[in-house]
Parts: C-alpha cells; sequence; structure tokens
C-alpha cells in the first residue's frame, strides 16, 4: 500500500486530508437519513398520509432542488475559482444544509408544503456543498494518485453514513419501546441528524485551506454561464465532455438504486422494516469497501479501464436483482451494489480531478455537479412512469434502468483518456 504522503502534492499534510475526508462523512449523514431512509418515508406515511399524489409531491419537489442546482452551481463554481472563495462556498452551503435539516424536524402531519420548502432548500445546499468540497480534490492529490485519494473520502463517507442511520435506528428502537409512533421520534432524528453534520464538517473548517484562485471572468448570468461553459468543453476540452455524458448516464441507474432500493426491497421482496435496514447496511458497507480498495486499483490500471470495469459489474447487478427470484440472489446483487457504487461514485470524481485545468477546479467540478443532478432527475422519473406504465412492475423497471450503464460505457469507449490530459495542460 502507498504511503499516504507519497500520494498527496508538496505541502499538503495527513491532517488536511482527512479534514477533507471529513466533510464526506459529514454529509453522508443527510443522504442516508433524509433522502434515503427515514425522512422520505416519514413524509409519505405521515406528513402526507391519505394523499395518492404524496411519493409523487415528494420525488417532484427533489427533482426541482437537483434542476436549481443544476443551473446555478457553474456559476458559483466560476466565481468561487475566480475569488478564492471555496471555503465561503463551502461553509455557506454547510450552513444552509445543517438549518435545514434541523427545520425538518418542525415538519408535522399535514404540513405538506412547509416540508418540501425546507427538504428543496436543504437538497441543495448540500448538492452545493458536495460540489464544492471536490473542488478541493486537485489541490490535494497528486494527479497519479486521485483514484485512491477520492477513494478514501467516498469510503469515509460511507462510514458517516452509517454511523448516522445507526444513531437513527437507536432513537426508533428507544421510541418504539415507549410506545412513540414516527411523528414523535423523526424528529429528533432530524436534530440528531443536523447535530452530527455540524459537529464532523468543523474539522474541514480549521484544518482545509483554500486552493490558488483561478481565472478571473466577468461574471455572467447563471445561464449564460451555464452555456458558456458546456461550450467551451465541446471546443477545448472534448473528452471532458464525454466523460460528463458518461457520468449523465451511468449515474442515472445509480440514482435508481439509492432512491428506490427500499421500495423495490418492500414491493418486490416482501421486506419487512427490519430487512430494509439491514439491506441500506449492506450496501454502505459495500460501497466503503469498493471505495477505499479500488482507488487503489484504479490508479495501478488506469481511470478509463477501472471505470468500465465497475460500469459492467453495474449491469451484473441489475440482471441479478431483476431476474432472481431468491433472497439469496437478491442479498448478492445488494452487496454488488454496494460494491460498484463506491468504486463508480469515486472513480468520477477522480477522472473529472485529473481533467479538470488547474486553474478552474471548482467551475470543472460544478459541471460534473451539472451532470449528477440531470441524471438525479431523469433515472427515478423513468423508473416512476416504467412503472406506472406497466402496472406496478418493479422488475421490468429495474431491467430497463440497466439501459442508463451501457449508456455509459458506451460513452466510456468514445472517451481518449491521454488527450484529455494534453488538453488539460494546454489550458493551464
Amino acid at each position: 500500500m502507498t504511503r499516504p504522503v507519497a500520494a498527496l502534492l508538496p505541502g499538503v499534510g495527513r491532517r488536511e486530508v482527512w479534514s477533507w475526508a471529513m466533510y464526506d462523512f459529514a454529509n453522508s449523514g443527510y443522504t442516508t437519513v433524509v433522502l434515503t431512509t427515514v425522512f422520505n418515508a416519514y413524509f409519505v406515511g405521515v406528513v402526507a398520509a391519505g394523499r395518492t399524489w404524496g411519493t409523487l409531491a415528494l420525488t417532484a419537489a427533489l427533482s426541482l432542488s437537483y434542476l436549481m442546482v443544476m443551473v446555478i452551481m457553474p456559476t458559483l463554481g466560476a466565481r468561487a475559482d475566480a475569488g478564492g472563495g471555496h471555503r465561503r462556498l463551502l461553509y455557506a452551503s454547510t450552513v444552509g444544509c445543517v438549518a435545514g435539516t434541523a427545520v425538518l424536524a418542525s415538519v408535522a402531519p399535514g404540513d405538506i408544503v412547509w416540508g418540501l420548502l425546507w427538504l428543496v432548500l436543504s437538497n441543495v445546499c448540500y448538492c452545493i456543498g458536495e460540489s464544492t468540497v471536490a473542488s478541493f480534490l486537485p489541490s490535494l492529490a497528486r494527479p497519479e494518485a486521485m483514484g485512491r485519494v477520492s477513494g478514501w473520502g467516498w469510503s469515509f463517507g460511507y462510514c458517516g453514513g452509517m454511523l448516522a442511520l445507526g444513531l437513527s435506528l437507536w432513537v426508533a428502537s428507544s421510541a418504539g419501546a415507549h410506545g412513540l409512533t414516527a411523528q414523535h421520534y423523526v424528529p429528533w432524528i432530524m436534530l440528531l441528524t443536523a447535530g452530527l453534520f455540524a459537529l464532523a464538517a468543523v474539522p474541514s473548517f480549521l484544518w482545509l485551506r483554500e486552493p490558488g484562485a483561478g481565472d478571473v471572468q466577468a461574471a455572467a448570468s447563471m445561464l449564460s454561464q451555464l452555456r458558456r461553459a458546456w461550450y467551451e468543453t465541446r471546443s477545448d476540452f472534448p473528452d471532458f465532455r464525454r466523460l460528463l455524458m458518461c457520468i449523465a448516464s451511468y449515474q442515472a441507474g445509480i440514482t435508481v438504486v439509492i432512491t428506490l432500493a427500499s421500495v423495490y426491497a418492500t414491493e418486490v421482496m416482501g421486506f419487512t422494516m427490519k430487512q430494509t435496514m439491514l439491506l441500506v447496511f449492506l450496501v454502505n458497507i459495500g460501497a466503503a469497501v469498493g471505495a477505499f480498495s479500488f482507488g487503489y486499483v484504479q490508479d495501478r490500471i488506469g481511470h478509463r479501464r477501472a471505470l468500465a470495469l465497475t460500469l459492467s459489474g453495474w449491469i451484473v447487478m441489475v440482471l441479478l436483482a431483476a431476474l432472481g427470484h431468491s433472497l439469496a440472489l437478491f442479498w448478492t446483487a445488494a452487496g454488488l451494489a454496494g460494491l460498484c457504487m463506491g468504486t463508480s461514485q469515486s472513480a468520477a470524481r477522480a477522472m473529472v480531478g485529473v481533467l479538470a485545468p488547474q486553474r478552474r477546479p471548482a467551475e470543472f467540478f460544478a459541471l460534473w455537479t451539472f451532470a449528477v443532478q440531470l441524471s438525479a432527475v431523469v433515472g427515478p422519473l423513468c423508473y416512476g412512469l416504467l412503472v406506472w406504465v406497466t402496472g406496478g412492475n418493479h422488475r421490468v423497471a429495474l431491467l430497463a434502468t440497466g439501459i442508463f450503464f451501457l449508456a455509459g460505457l458506451l460513452q466510456l469507449a468514445r472517451l481518449d483518456f491521454d488527450r484529455g490530459v494534453r488538453a488539460r495542460d494546454t489550458s493551464a
């Protein structure tokens, strides 16, 4: 195993990288508890109880939040690059997400608009923070070590998600033992999640240094900035553009798995709540192991080949889960999904870090965020439409999700990584 210091740029210490990885640890509790396990089910089952459109309202609100991030993040990233504002942007987004999560504790049965409003605001801030902290990666890791350093952060992040989920399960179990319902204990879980996020993010603001300021560009409107950046990738960074299209394709499938795995387990496999919790733990454990270990493999065999390998694994996972009828096969598919989730997400961040111009990391990581958020809108929406069209057939919808991973492989086949590196160096 390569020593940590050997993977870092000169002047970067272990404490700084640890503080960077701690942000992944901090924000993972939000996605695991709020978006995947607790608040989504609480909103549909309690806040919007009795409304047949409750699930649609939830997914529409999340889609709106992703669309907002798609529009505003390129401008925020460019301004952070130009003005040395990465830390300020990270801090502001963290405060917004923590505050929004805490306010979710006040959402009671019937507070549909209030709950959706704060869910949208907290998720927008989460996405901005996720993109911003990723833009620090090129200032921390050597180009040949992007994979392993990115993997350190992702694997540490999944541990944070498991901690938040474990504490939430403890709160729910304790409350249930005293005869309390979700209406009573979910607010405490939201406060716990917000507090854990705030506490775990502190090292990032103490020891994570500001990357150097990049190119100073004239202020532009949000849409103009987004359009300019996208057209520039076509003319000057075509392989970075292909990478974005690849990420947008396969990430749509990953978002389906993250958002709807619990629904599939319940509706198709007949899982109980306890089994579903164990399923989420298994996926997170696999993701942590995959992100950490595969980063070393990625740096050894090459970014493009490594991503192709993990996308092939996703296709196998979809086939096992959609066509298999035994619990053994489904648990195997869940474990494989965890491994592939950690490797593919970590690999993408590392590849963006390698191909992004050194003086414009936040702007190009904002384009990565745009691709990820676009997939977050398209993937679950397609799944939901297929379930509706097929009369509730989740197996067909999951099987069709494999098309996203196949499309990602096809885009990846057209990507010339060495040419992308030369384009990055030419722009420096």
